[in-house]
């Protein structure tokens, strides 16, 4: 049952890749829908994988399939809308390579083996490289190289830190199998020297996938080159892949009493991410761009919420399942902008209120819940982090905190007014009916993050305690 969740989209987009592009983008949607259908019942009966040294269901795997699951199935929906618009060659490349996607990012979330994560973290980088050449320009090529390039070196850190946590059982005489389950229960045992490096390299290798700063570089180029629901599932779904790998080894540092260690280079990663968003989104001039220097910034949040621990450590969830709700609707309303002005530069747009105001409602609310305003999610994940962040005297973090996400939010509130507001200079028309099926998935994600504000089920809750506990994290 467990893995089947996985090979079901694989088999399907080995399949896209020889049928009829019609075809394929009815697959896409049947594969979105069945996989959701999978992943509700693992949520519900949480049954043991055949093979259970692997692969196994846990609290924070659970929370990402599930949001995975979910995004995906929207944002196949909006796909066939967005194909139908957009001229995109070798369709079926695409479509086959976004359900090889799916499979990937799903098997990362049950993996738990180490040696089997770092697989299927690589696995998501040829899995969703294609996607970002889909358009065949030179930019895209760059933007594909770069992708590979700088997350190839970060994943083979990470294969090095996970050998140097091999070497700390080896040291420690600890026989246990390679999985990050035992390897929590026997922490203590290990040699804290080489477990110290091994969580560092992990830290920078996972790091550059999840754009944690100054690894990021390649996100920027990789989220703007790529198609908006490519763009969508890489900022939504992607970076959180990277971010469980980097947690499932911090528990085993706070299992081993190495949680101050730990937790201090997260938040330093943390600021760095944050500060650099401040200074890039300042001066961007594209709004896919600046969608992702967004997405380094929430990276960063995550990881100082994840590094300061106990009330935070919470925030830092409710932030990773907001931000991924919220930054897959912008990106998807950023399709529809491309499709409406054919330009991605922010001066060649303008008064979208009146051209295209459906995709205004929806951009303008992701722009609100996404800078951290009341009621949305975000806004709750913050004041969780920096209530946890005082509680524990992290008071300069704090302040660099604040100071930046208030810098972050006027250079974006900046551009979102001159897309919204501004009088465009162009004379050329709107090329974009704004059919529901291209934007009622965005309302759907944004109310999603609206309703979990006000109403959180008990099973969703005790998952998000019962992942955070195992870092020291909870309400307390």
């Amino acid at each position: 049952m467990v893995e089947i969740v996985f090979l079901a989209p694989f088999i399907t987009g080995i399949i896209a890749f020889f049928v009829p592009k019609v075809m394929g983008r009815r697959l896409l949607v049947g594969t979105g829908a069945i996989h959701l259908f999978l992943s509700l019942l693992l949520w519900k009966n949480r049954p043991e994988a055949i093979f259970n040294n692997y692969f196994a269901v846990t609290p924070e795997g659970l929370l990402s399939l599930l949001v995975i699951s979910l995004l995906f199935f929207l944002i196949s929906i909006y796909t066939m809308a967005y194909l139908k618009e957009s001229e995109i060659q070798k369709e079926n490349i695409f479509t086959g390579f976004m359900l090889l996607f799916l499979s990937t990012m799903t098997m990362v979330t049950l993996s738990d083996h180490i040696m089997v994560m770092w697989i299927a973290i690589e696995a998501t980088t040829l899995a969703s490289a294609p996607l970002i050449y889909t358009h065949r320009s030179a930019a895209s090529l760059e933007a594909t190289w770069k992708y590979i390039l700088i997350c190839s070196v970060g994943i083979a850190m990470a294969l090095l830190g996970s050998v140097f946590i091999t070497l700390a059982m080896d040291i420690g005489k600890v026989d246990a199998a390679l999985s990050f389950s035992a390897l929590t229960m026997v922490a203590k045992q290990l040699d804290p020297m080489w477990l110290k490096a091994g969580f560092v390299f992990i830290l920078v290798g996972y790091g550059t996938k999840m754009g944690l700063a100054p690894m990021h570089t390649w996100l920027p180029d990789a989220h703007s080159e790529a198609p908006s629901p490519a763009s969508a599932l890489l900022s939504g779904v992607l970076l959180n892949c990277a971010y469980l790998g980097i947690f499932k080894t911090n528990k085993i540092m706070h299992a081993a009493g190495l949680n101050d260690f730990s937790g201090t280079i997260l938040i330093a990663f943390g600021l760095m991410s944050i500060l650099a968003a401040a200074t890039f989104i300042l001066k961007q001039n594209e709004y896919k761009r600046m969608l992702a220097y967004s997405s380094i910034e929430n990276m960063g949040i995550i990881a100082v919420g994840t590094g300061i621990g106990g009330i935070a450590a919470y925030g830092a969830m409710i932030c990773m399942i907001h931000h991924s709700l919220i930054k897959s609707s912008l990106f998807l309303s950023s399709g529809n902008i491309l499709l409406g002005y054919g330009d991605r530069f922010i001066k060649n747009t303008g008064d979208m209120v009146s051209h295209m105001p459906k995709t205004f409602v929806a951009f303008f609310a992701g722009f609100a819940g996404i800078s951290g305003f009341p009621p949305f999610g975000i806004f709750i994940g913050e004041m969780f982090i920096i209530v946890g962040a005082f509680k524990t005297g992290h008071y300069i973090a704090a302040g660099i905190f604040i100071l930046s996400l208030c810098v972050i939010f006027a250079g974006f509130a900046n551009q979102v007014m001159k897309i919204s507001f501004n009088d465009s200079d162009s004379t050329r028309t709107i090329g974009l009916k704004e059919k529901a099926s291209l934007v009622w998935p965005q309302y759907i994600l944004l109310l999603t993050s609206l309703i979990l504000c006000f109403y959180m089920p008990d099973t969703l809750y005790q998952t998000i305690i019962d992942a955070v506990t195992a870092i020291g994290g909870g309400l307390k």
